[in-house]
């Protein structure tokens, strides 16, 4: 499958089968995340895998967790991270975020289903997690067997803009 299909298969799934994430397809999902690029290779990431029952429930004290059997919390540590010298924008966020979309690839190229929040209580997060003041949690990648029928791959051309609504091209 080229990527441009694969892309066009990614949904955003928010039923999951009772199903474990077996450890092969984890470790690809995770190695997913290792080799994305981050700024000047920093590696500001700090992944945790929430699959227990009790690290869920904690998980799900701060997030919909849609009855998934595996989460990856995406954490960074801004002082990890690059920051740009002439405006000072440090790139963590970005950076957790290539992360997180590298592992949500892999996992649709396995067959299974995620979707992509970010709609969270960090603080809740950090105290159930007991997060060190240097870790920020930015994105949770819900990961697991989708329950139902997958959307359609074709729905792109009515769910999103045109290109010549969000693109243009520079004028010489």
């Amino acid at each position: 499958m080229n990527f441009l299909d694969l892309a066009k298969k990614r949904y955003s799934v928010r039923k999951y089968k009772d199903q474990k994430v077996e450890v092969e397809k984890l470790e690809m999902i995770l190695e997913a995340g290792r080799v994305a690029p981050t700024g000047a290779n920093k590696q500001p990431q700090h992944l945790i895998v929430v699959q227990e029952e009790e690290g869920l429930k904690k998980l799900g004290k701060a997030a919909n967790t849609f009855g998934a059997p595996l989460a990856i919390l995406v954490c960074t540590n801004k002082e990890q991270a690059w920051t740009r010298p002439f405006d000072g924008f440090n790139l963590s966020h970005i950076d957790a975020t290539i992360v997180t979309d590298h592992m949500m690839m892999q996992a649709t190229d396995l067959n299974l289903g995620t979707v992509w929040v970010c709609y969270f209580d960090p603080k809740i997060i950090k105290e159930e997690y007991n997060l060190p003041d240097n870790l920020e949690p930015i994105n949770i990648l819900i990961v697991g067997y989708a329950e139902g029928e997958p959307a359609a791959a074709d729905r792109h051309s009515t769910m999103r803009k045109p290109l010549s609504t969000t693109v243009s091209y520079e004028k010489l």
